[in-house]
């Protein structure tokens, strides 16, 4: 069974694929080519194979999408917002910072907006592997969810090719 917790701005989020998320979470993923934390349960050159993306790719469209969104920030790991996790308690980190000062002090917020451009990044990934059509499902899901909300931003981002 899929692991998935609802947060603001995505109801029924993917926990990390470290802790058995399903392949939207490559959207949560580290950059590849550093030491991690927790490198003894990371499974995301696993999913990447699965999604069939390469770690260049899977680079490619974190970094394009970071840069088009504002992402972009030495304060946070790995230079951009496009590599954070998804810690369950919190960023022990800069991440939290960062966020208010792309979206407002209110914190709910500012993480919903966050989410909602993480959750767009997360089509994105599934879209670019070569093996889309096995995840067909949740990207219709995700689009369809995220034309809903009928805001123009996040439809641009939807409909940009990374």
């Amino acid at each position: 069974m899929v692991e998935t917790r609802n947060v603001p701005g995505w109801e029924y989020c993917p926990v990390p694929v470290c802790h058995g998320g399903d392949p939207r979470a490559l959207t949560f993923c580290c950059h590849p080519g550093y030491l991690l934390t927790f490198s003894n349960i990371c499974q995301r050159d696993n999913m990447l194979n699965t999604v069939g993306l390469s770690q260049k790719e899977f680079v490619e469209v974190k970094n394009k999408f970071s840069k088009d969104v504002g992402w972009d920030n030495e304060k946070v790991c790995f230079g951009s917002l496009s590599y954070c996790c998804l810690r369950k308690n919190g960023c022990p980190s800069w991440r939290d910072i960062v966020l208010r000062e792309l979206y407002g002090p209110d914190f709910k917020k500012a993480f919903r907006e966050y989410m909602l451009r993480k959750r767009v990044l997360a089509v994105k990934l599934l879209e670019k592997g070569k093996n889309k059509d096995l995840f067909k499902e949740y990207i219709d899901k995700e689009r369809e969810e995220l034309k809903k909300l009928g805001r123009e931003d996040i439809l641009y981002l939807l409909e940009r090719s990374y």
